[in-house]
């Protein structure tokens, strides 16, 4: 019998997190999001509505804090804390207060640090027993971007935290491969689209989840992307590594960004592996930016999935099956000043002790 509870994702409503520095486009890719027809039932958090324009679509209040948007969408705003917002959403739903919807799409502020909310998905049982992270996408200003990861570690972190990088208003920068690199170098396992005037397919922005949200099963290899981390990246998208372009130490805080993947062949001790990332987030928290992982262990039959953001983890769950023959237990981390050498240094301690 497993020691974890089962993987119980599928059965969960996905969320989705919206974030991007001031002025990156955040509300115009809503705005088209919310006319596509595949996205008639989500519910929208943002933070006031005087602060974004839905473009008139709001035309029906239901309190004060929901209304009806003409797509057929909810739209709520963040007035007091996201997890009162977020619970009181669901109770109106299940009070058939509100017309259903089966996805939750919250837009961040431009200086928002995106790490609580996702860390409030993660491990608040209070919603993480209703919800789950599907997609943190960021959305990146062509034009103001290089400046704006140069003095703003928010902006660093927005792009370093995500799973999708939007790269907007490139039709008035010209060639974005200088970025692009960048974006590459600072997140490798995030997949990158250009987008013009907000618009894409909800289908490539979504579902970068551990589950697949058309067929319900566990997609491992999208989810962890490890061939990011271990094969460069070619053309325009070049990924440099973990040891950072040395053309481009001017960026200060590039420099202490970090990203890499751990594997092991033979299955772990759950006890040394579990006490390897408690000293990790015990220690290095604050650094330690997003991990995510697959772990073969001793005695279990199937992977146990971990995944987390600073020192909050999500409480490790047993998937119902290995997706493939790999067998490897596997392991990103994006950090920040901490070094593979480091992480790896502290397993074998931890090992040795065990």
């Amino acid at each position: 019998m497993s020691l974890f509870e089962s993987d119980k994702s599928a059965e969960r409503l996905p969320v989705s997190l919206i974030t991007g520095f001031l002025g990156s486009g955040k509300t115009t890719l809503l705005n088209h999001l919310l006319r596509h027809g595949d996205m008639k039932d989500s519910a929208v958090i943002i933070n006031e509505y005087g602060e974004v324009s839905l473009d008139h679509l709001l035309v029906e209040r239901v309190d004060g804090e929901v209304a009806v948007l003409a797509s057929g969408c909810i739209c709520c705003t963040v007035r007091s804390d996201l997890e009162e917002t977020l619970r009181g959403l669901l109770v109106r739903r299940d009070r058939s207060e509100v017309p259903p919807f089966h996805r939750i799409l919250i837009e961040t502020t431009g200086l928002a640090d995106p790490a609580p909310t996702v860390q409030l998905l993660l491990n608040n049982p209070l919603i993480s027993h209703f919800l789950r992270l599907d997609v943190v996408v960021t959305t990146v200003d062509a034009v103001n971007a290089e400046l704006q990861l140069d003095r703003q570690y928010e902006a660093v972190k927005q792009v370093a935290l995500a799973d999708r990088l939007l790269i907007t208003k490139s039709d008035l920068a010209g060639d974005t491969t200088a970025l692009e690199t960048r974006l590459c170098r600072l997140n490798p396992g995030a997949g990158i689209e250009r987008v013009a005037h907000g618009k894409i397919d909800p289908a490539r922005l979504f579902g970068a989840g551990l589950i697949d949200p058309e067929k319900k099963t566990v997609d491992v290899a999208r989810w962890l992307n490890e061939q990011a981390f271990v094969t460069p990246r070619k053309a325009k998208h070049a990924h440099l590594g973990h040891d950072h372009d040395h053309g481009h130490h001017h960026h200060h805080h590039d420099a202490s960004i970090g990203s890499f993947m751990l594997a092991f062949d033979e299955p772990l001790d759950w006890m040394a592996a579990s006490n390897w990332l408690a000293h990790l987030r015990s220690g290095r928290g604050e650094d330690l930016l997003r991990v995510k992982g697959i772990l073969n262990l001793r005695g279990e039959s199937t992977p146990v999935a971990v995944h987390g953001v600073h020192h909050v983890f999500h409480p490790p769950v047993a998937l119902a099956k290995w997706p493939d023959a790999d067998r490897r237990s596997r392991i990103v981390f994006i950090t920040r000043n901490i070094a593979r050498e480091e992480v790896l240094a502290l397993w074998k301690a931890v090992r040795a002790a065990a």
